[in-house]
């Protein structure tokens, strides 16, 4: 179970999904980097729950940092790291560090390298992507102490790492559209591309436990029903209704409870929090 509450914190968008792959994501709605809604140095601190029998317990947390870079030979890039660990108690019950890195151009928000190594109870397993121009990818896997696989993946310009994706999402101008509207977009795990969409349900004023209340825009993303997720029950997220667009929080009902993960601190954000009432 913390297995998969720690992949819902450092991605807030992970579910069960479907192998495909799209080609009609919107593009990020930026010019140049001074239009996007972070910058070098932002640090994003969450801490994740599980709500069962009405007893809440904070199992794990999570940390997404972002530097920005300049090299003669990549040019303008982001290097962005998200970090997931159980708390020491729960070490005890199924001990998590896991450990994801991208890099991504600056202008076009494309990926051009992904790193992850995962310790999970005792899986364990370590992924490196490289992105080429065709959108094409180079999967190479090792699970375990297994040999190493090595894989080329036909993605198309919607699909990015899971990291990447992440801050790819905070771009889209969702103001100028309806609530009801979807946005698709595809990422690749492992050796294999998915699916997902997410859905802009309408804004929402939201307290956000230790931080306040907040003017948010709600998304919702459909889930797959298996061992963890009801089919007929979707992730809501709520996002920062401002120009930095963080995802504030989540929370989904599982078959056993429910799961929460919640924004606890920022450092250097871009521009102020205006969407805090209180």
């Amino acid at each position: 179970m913390i297995k998969r509450l720690l992949i819902f914190l450092s991605l807030f968008l992970i579910a069960n999904l479907t192998k495909a792959q799209n080609s009609d994501c919107p593009p990020p709605r930026v010019g140049t980097t001074e239009d996007l809604p972070y910058r070098d140095g932002e640090v994003l601190k969450y801490s994740l729950s599980y709500n069962w029998g009405g007893v809440v317990s904070e199992v794990a947390e999570g940390i997404a940092s972002l530097k920005f870079n300049s090299s003669e030979g990549a040019g303008e890039y982001f290097h962005a790291i998200v970090e997931g660990r159980t708390y020491r108690f729960y070490d005890i019950f199924f001990k998590v560090r896991d450990y994801y890195e991208s890099r991504f151009y600056a202008k076009s928000l494309r990926p051009f390298y992904f790193h992850r190594s995962v310790q999970e109870g005792k899986y364990r397993m370590k992924n490196n992507f490289t992105f080429f121009p065709d959108n094409q990818i180079r999967s190479i896997t090792k699970k375990y102490d297994n040999p190493q696989k090595d894989t080329l993946l036909k993605g198309s310009a919607c699909t990015y790492d899971i990291v990447t994706m992440f801050y790819y999402a905070r771009t889209l101008d969702y103001k100028s559209d309806p609530p009801g509207k979807s946005y698709p977009v595809s990422f690749v795990i492992d050796d294999d591309i998915y699916d997902i969409s997410f859905r802009y349900v309408g804004k929402e004023v939201k307290k956000i436990k230790g931080l306040g209340t907040f003017n948010t825009a709600k998304f919702a993303v459909k889930l797959i029903a298996g061992t963890v997720f009801r089919g007929d029950k979707e992730m809501i997220i709520w996002i920062s209704d401002d120009e930095n667009k963080i995802p504030l929080g989540f929370e989904v009902e599982i078959i056993i409870g429910r799961l929460f993960g919640t924004l606890k601190s920022t450092e250097n954000l871009k521009y102020p929090m205006k969407s805090k009432i209180k």
